[in-house]
């Protein structure tokens, strides 16, 4: 059994990132895919979120940080509102035809409801596939390649296991999906 994998290459990343944006346009799409690399959410919790989960109506302002229950561990998390969430926002959002309980990622079959899962999951294999990327790409993968990005770029694995809310270091240890050529990378970047 294959296990999910984080989006290491950066060139495939970018390709992702801009498939619905360039390739075959969809801003719901788009924005579903920014917001996973950037919330370090599960896809459970992303598609929950609502508008009023991130602008503040009565200012008429967006939210500096996501305050969620996450469905899975019942814990709460306060996730930062960062500047590629908040230009996403902004490009795709008309927040005047919206109500704090309308949902952010709306199913165009079932206009009530928010997406499902699966076509979640659809959204992230169309755009994974057109990257070139393998079968190990899930939507699960959006949040594990926040972690392995935020760990290349020096965040501390303990810091990472308070962001993913996780329990034990060797959840998060697997999660950043470290190989033998990032510990290569390790040994031939050492100089003593």
């Amino acid at each position: 059994m294959s296990t999910t994998q984080p989006i290491k290459n950066p060139k495939q990343l970018a390709t992702f990132k801009n498939y619905y944006l360039q390739e075959r346009p969809n801003p719901r799409n788009h924005m579903l895919i920014i917001i996973g690399l950037n919330s370090a959410l599960r896809i459970s919790d992303i598609l929950g979120l609502t508008y009023g989960d991130l602008y503040h109506f009565q200012h008429r302002t967006w939210k500096s940080h996501i305050v969620l229950r996450e469905q899975k561990t019942g814990k709460t998390n306060r996730i930062y509102i960062n500047r590629e969430i908040r230009e996403i926002l902004k490009l795709y959002v008309n927040i005047e035809e919206k109500t704090p309980a309308s949902w952010l990622f709306v199913s165009q079959i079932q206009k009530t409801k928010p997406l499902s899962r699966f076509q979640a999951y659809r959204i992230v294999k169309e755009a994974a596939a057109f990257a070139g990327m393998d079968a190990n790409i899930s939507c699960h993968s959006l949040r594990k390649t926040f972690g392995y990005h935020a760990w290349k770029q020096g965040t501390p694995p303990a810091l990472l296991m308070s962001i993913y809310n996780h329990s034990a270091y060797g959840i998060t240890k697997r999660y950043l999906g470290i190989d033998q050529d990032d510990k290569d990378e390790v040994f031939a970047k050492i100089k003593l």
